[in-house]
């Protein structure tokens, strides 16, 4: 079975590749990168610079200059300069300030 049929969700390839950023969750590095597909749970980049030695466990995928659009990510493959990411959700334990607050007791 190929990787293709494997995914859950449809991707959208794009014709002109995206530009954007990886960037470390402390802000201790960032790469340029351009996004070639996406998909709901993930993305296939090409990274120009080298990424050996750089923490890829956890980092973001900055989307817009400002900053503002942004995905949390972790590696899931490298194959030459093109690697695959996979988006990571928030926790379901996690509450926002509003959720918390409907919940309290008067």
């Amino acid at each position: 079975m190929s990787a293709a049929e494997r995914r859950i969700s449809k991707r959208v390839a794009f014709e002109h590749p995206v530009s954007a950023q990886l960037m470390a969750i402390d802000g201790t590095w960032r790469r340029e990168c351009s996004i070639y597909d996406v998909s709901d749970e993930g993305a296939k980049l090409a990274v120009g610079t080298s990424i050996e030695g750089l923490q890829l466990t956890e980092f973001f995928l900055v989307l817009s200059s400002t900053g503002l659009a942004y995905r949390h990510c972790k590696l899931a493959w490298v194959n030459g300069d093109q690697i695959g990411v996979t988006f990571l959700k928030r926790g379901n334990g996690k509450k926002t300030a509003r959720e918390s607050r409907d919940r309290l007791v008067y």
